[in-house]
């Protein structure tokens, strides 16, 4: 039986893939940076009004999770991003000893 999870893994990893795939996670986590930075101002900017203790605390929640999701998000695609520079650093020193 043909799988294709190993014809696909069979293509060799290079560091030029690596920077390439590092570029592109640091530009959407910059994107996401951004959006975050606004969600943060637009909700420091827009404070709940109410006398009801019940809806402060479920606006206070709800602010929280939606910045902490996109901070998340943003977190992760850096991560990614400074993981792949790693990676191609690592084949590329294994490249030069190899040879």
């Amino acid at each position: 039986m043909n799988n294709p999870l190993k014809e696909s893994s069979s293509q060799e990893t290079n560091p030029f893939s690596c920077l390439i795939g590092s570029f592109l996670a640091g530009i959407l986590g910059y994107g996401l940076y951004m959006l975050t930075s606004s969600i943060i101002h637009s909700f420091n900017a827009k404070p709940i009004i109410s006398s009801n203790l019940l809806i402060i605390k479920l606006g206070s929640l709800v602010k929280t999770l939606v910045m902490g999701v996109a901070s998340l998000a943003t977190f992760m695609c850096f991560f990614i991003s400074f993981g792949l520079i790693l990676l191609a650093c690592q084949l590329f020193l294994n490249k030069i000893n190899h040879t």
